[in-house]
């Protein structure tokens, strides 16, 4: 879809903010509360804020943002909106409502991936019945759904995958930026969260930490047509060295080592995470 005038109002606003205050080096903390005061009063925040979430997953928003996230990544309550891998349900418990009356939500996966949109789904139908999903990577032997078709999307949103498409012994990440880039419409947004891999550590880690570098995912993404137009610190968690003993997790929530260091994972918080906008070129 085209962007809307409080769309480029809003990114306007922030990018003057940004390139004001940038003499004086805002810190990370800073541009998180620039974006969240810029997104407050929208259709993402009422979804946010509303009362039907669970409790358990509200007190996670203080690790991943979802206001200041959404909103960074130009979410619209009228968009055609795919979230890949929705997984347990988090993200899906805010997407799925936020554009019910005017947009599509699909949950994109194979098999598991999609239990919580579908556990949602049972259980509140009122809320969560337009939920359609779709096979993710599509074109294998266990999906059971058609693909998100071609040219559909206005957004794309992927939440800590990437990883879960390199490390296996047959990776297939290239694979899924490519169908990532075939379901958007030109000009449509990908949104990447990611735990993030330092650009100095060995490559190796990839496999195996659940950490990625920046320029990695960069590397997928634009190989697969996309260009990067923006990326945001809203994520960032400096407590987090990333040498854990179980990888990222170690980390809440996964916490893998039981009572091995609890305290110290748990202060930690959850990992450091890049936030990246892709735009597939309008030609």
């Amino acid at each position: 879809m085209m962007m809307t005038a409080r769309r480029l109002a809003a990114s306007a606003a922030l990018a003057f903010g940004l390139l004001a205050a940038s003499a004086c080096a805002p810190s990370p903390r800073a541009v998180a509360a620039a974006e969240a005061d810029l997104h407050a009063d929208t259709a993402i925040a009422a979804s946010v804020d509303s009362a039907a979430r669970t409790e358990s997953n509200r007190a996670r928003d203080v690790w991943r943002h979802p206001r200041e996230t959404l909103g960074f990544l130009g979410v619209e309550p009228d968009d055609t909106l795919v979230e890949i891998w929705p997984g347990g349900g988090w993200y899906t418990e805010i997407l799925a409502p936020l554009v019910r009356e005017q947009g599509l939500y699909y949950a994109a996966g194979n098999g598991g991936v999609l239990g919580g949109a579908r556990a949602l789904q049972a259980k509140d139908s009122a809320t969560y019945g337009a939920i359609r999903y779709a096979a993710f990577p599509a074109g294998i032997a266990e999906a059971t759904e058609p693909k998100v078709p071609d040219g559909s999307a206005d957004v794309v949103l992927t939440f800590r995958n990437v990883h879960n498409w390199i490390m296996p012994e047959r990776p297939f990440a290239d694979e899924a930026f490519r169908q990532m880039f075939a379901m958007l419409k030109p000009g449509g947004t990908l949104g990447v969260v990611e735990h993030r891999l330092p650009e100095s550590a060995d490559p190796a880690r990839e496999k195996s930490s659940g950490y990625i570098k920046v320029s990695t995912v960069r590397r997928l993404a634009e190989a697969a047509g996309f260009r990067l137009v923006a990326s945001s610190e809203i994520n960032a968690n400096p407590a987090d060295t990333k040498d854990h003993p179980n990888g990222v997790w170690s980390l809440p929530p996964s916490l893998r080592g039981k009572e091995v260091g609890r305290e110290r994972f748990i202060a930690i918080g959850e990992s450091d995470r890049m936030t990246l906008r892709f735009v597939k070129p309008a030609r």
